[in-house]
């Protein structure tokens, strides 16, 4: 699954129980989080498992189990989403080194290294600034 599917779905599920919160709801089962998502519980609760790792979620077993956020929906930025889910980095270069004899191979990754590193830091610059609540505000208003 490409990286932002993983951040799409993990959005998602974080803006779906924070409405299921305002709701009365305060935890929610993988497979009633999944329906909202429309994807399959496994892939779903592969995300969830992200999101509880890196602090944003926190899950309980037994009776009444579910997943429920772990802090408040204006605390969840798109970049913690981000850092959750997304272990590749943005833009990368070659897997393997290009021909260094060919000029264009020589040059080619300090020359796109600057401006990958740039345009990674405004890339998580514009989803350091979106909330999970201001996410969820523009689904509701829209």
């Amino acid at each position: 699954m490409a990286a932002n599917s993983r951040v799409t779905i993990a959005a998602h599920a974080l803006a779906w129980l924070e409405l299921a919160r305002q709701r009365g709801r305060p935890w929610l089962t993988s497979d009633e989080v999944a329906a909202s998502v429309k994807t399959n519980p496994v892939i779903l609760r592969r995300s969830l498992g992200d999101l509880h790792k890196a602090g944003l979620v926190r899950s309980r077993r037994g009776a009444g189990a579910g997943f429920s956020l772990a802090r408040p929906a204006e605390e969840i930025t798109m970049l913690d989403v981000w850092n959750a889910v997304s272990p590749e980095p943005l833009l990368a270069l070659h897997r393997s080194e290009p021909n260094q004899e060919c000029p264009v191979g020589a040059g080619i990754k300090p020359a796109l290294t600057d401006t990958y590193d740039e345009a990674t830091e405004a890339f998580r610059a514009a989803l350091a600034r979106r909330t999970i609540a201001g996410i969820l505000e523009k689904i509701l208003n829209s």
